[in-house]
């Protein structure tokens, strides 16, 4: 198998992950998990002819990741594409194969419900380039199959991943004098209500404003911010220490249909936090509402603000939503539950 990385892997990166620096990475675990190779953006630079480095200067590199997974096809039996981004356009390239043998395409699946996403879907007619679909929200898969016209069993629901022995809490907590909000990411994030929803609030409130794939901005720029809050950037240790040390992890989102924030929502969850998250029609399938989680209205800063002081208010009952969220995670969402069901559906594909 080949499975694509959307990026550059890191050469120390197994050395950080030994070290407790960072937590294991989803690829690397399917890889040594089911012998898969891994072709990331260094390496299809590498690969790529001067006719194809001028094409990549305007399609940009997913597009080269694409055409060197294609050119690769004859000595895969699967090539698995981590995101539409790339899955599409290797799916296009697949139209003009001539070959016997051609790898089977699996294909994870972020958000296929953006206008020209769905557009070239389906002007190349590419239903039956991609062998099998992995999605991680509900509403992705429902616009696959009804709208897409996707056959629904090559369509799978799969829980996205954290790892559950990285972001783990502490047997004891530090005390403090007065409660710890804290908030990351950058994805489709609605800061400004999250700002008016803690403003006064008794408790401090730290956003941690960056993301290793979104190249969105967090908008707080030029913002004047409540005095309780505070705006950082922070690695993964001291992300995890910050969720330790926090009361409650608030998820503002804006109204998408995608799974927006779900790798802050996981990581709070694995650590054992009651995450108050905004219910838009992609973020359903990660929190129950008043077990694992707490959800509230999109841009509705009262009701936010009436959520987390109702969980400050009530320690015991949000310590026990936290139990419950890491135990969701540890039986629904940890990276070797992840990279199992991955390799299942990646053996399925061969059949």
């Amino acid at each position: 198998m080949l499975m694509t990385v959307s990026g550059v892997i890191p050469a120390n990166i197994a050395a950080q992950v030994a070290d407790g620096r960072r937590p294991r990475v989803d690829y690397l675990e399917l890889a040594a998990k089911i012998g898969a190779d891994l072709i990331d953006y260094g390496d299809a630079e590498r690969a790529r002819s001067w006719v194809m480095r001028r094409v990549v200067r305007v399609a940009g590199p997913d597009v080269g990741l694409a055409w060197a997974c294609y050119r690769r096809r004859h000595y895969y039996d699967v090539i698995l594409t981590d995101g539409e981004q790339i899955g599409l356009p290797l799916a296009c390239l697949g139209r003009f194969s001539s070959g016997s043998h051609s790898a089977r395409h699996v294909m994870i699946v972020h958000i296929m419900s953006v206008r020209k996403k769905a557009l070239l879907f389906r002007t190349a007619r590419l239903r039956n380039r991609i062998d099998a679909w992995i999605v991680y929200s509900t509403a992705q898969r429902r616009f696959a199959t009804n709208e897409l016209h996707v056959q629904p069993e090559r369509v799978v629901l799969q829980p996205f991943m954290v790892d559950t022995q990285f972001f783990a809490p502490k047997a004891q907590r530090a005390e403090r004098n007065r409660p710890l909000i804290c908030t990351a990411g950058l994805e489709c994030r609605d800061y400004p209500t999250l700002l008016k929803a803690v403003d006064g609030l008794d408790a401090d409130v730290v956003i941690a404003a960056a993301s290793p794939w979104s190249k969105r901005s967090s908008g707080l720029e030029n913002v004047d911010l409540p005095s309780n809050v505070t705006v950082v950037r922070l690695d993964l240790a001291q992300l995890k220490a910050l969720y330790d040390e926090s009361t409650l992890v608030v998820m503002p989102l804006q109204p998408v249909d995608f799974q927006a924030g779900i790798t802050t929502i996981l990581e709070a969850m694995s650590m054992g936090r009651a995450v108050v998250c905004t219910r838009t029609a992609g973020q359903t399938d990660a929190l129950i509402d008043g077990e694992t989680g707490i959800y509230v209205p999109v841009s509705d800063a009262p009701a936010m603000r009436t959520a987390i002081e109702r969980a400050l208010a009530d320690p015991i009952a949000t310590a026990s939503v936290g139990d419950a969220a890491r135990r969701w995670v540890q039986a629904h969402a940890d990276v070797d539950l992840y990279a199992a069901a991955i390799a299942q559906i990646v053996l399925e594909s061969r059949r």
